[in-house]
């Protein structure tokens, strides 16, 4: 397609440029923002799953009278423990509902701190404490 002064019509290699150079600086904005929300995500999720965790270990204490112990753990939700004949479980539907976003089993803390008994996980660094995604995140 010709214009009025026979040149074709397009973009220049300047103007390719400076679109480029909008779209780097929009992308240098945005993208650490995208991420930090990306994370914060995980600890979200792992606050709502601790908290359906310690939902079944209230229907597990209903059926055994008691909590399962440190060595049992939260695999007694979805998995019969010896020694538990008023087992009436699955308490949680899957495996995968006793696994924080870390791909680490959530903990048990008995008696708990925050109430009778807490589920905890130790977060992206998988060590006590810590801050921002590293920190404990729990049902409390």
């Amino acid at each position: 397609m010709k214009t009025r002064h026979g040149r074709e019509a397009g973009f220049t290699l300047l103007e390719l440029l400076v679109v480029l150079a909008i779209l780097g600086l929009l992308a240098a904005i945005v993208g650490p923002q995208v991420m930090k929300y990306l994370d914060s995500s995980k600890s979200q999720s792992a606050r709502v799953q601790a908290k359906n965790v310690a939902a079944a270990l209230n229907l597990f204490k209903l059926d055994a009278t008691r909590y399962p112990t440190q060595e049992e753990g939260v695999a007694a939700l979805v998995k019969q423990p010896p020694n538990v004949p008023n087992w009436n479980g699955p308490y949680l539907a899957e495996q995968s509902a006793i696994v924080d976003p870390w791909g680490r089993p959530y903990l048990l803390r008995i008696p708990g701190e925050h109430g009778e008994v807490d589920v905890y996980s130790l977060g992206a660094d998988g060590q006590p404490g810590g801050t921002g995604e590293a920190r404990d995140v729990g049902d409390y």
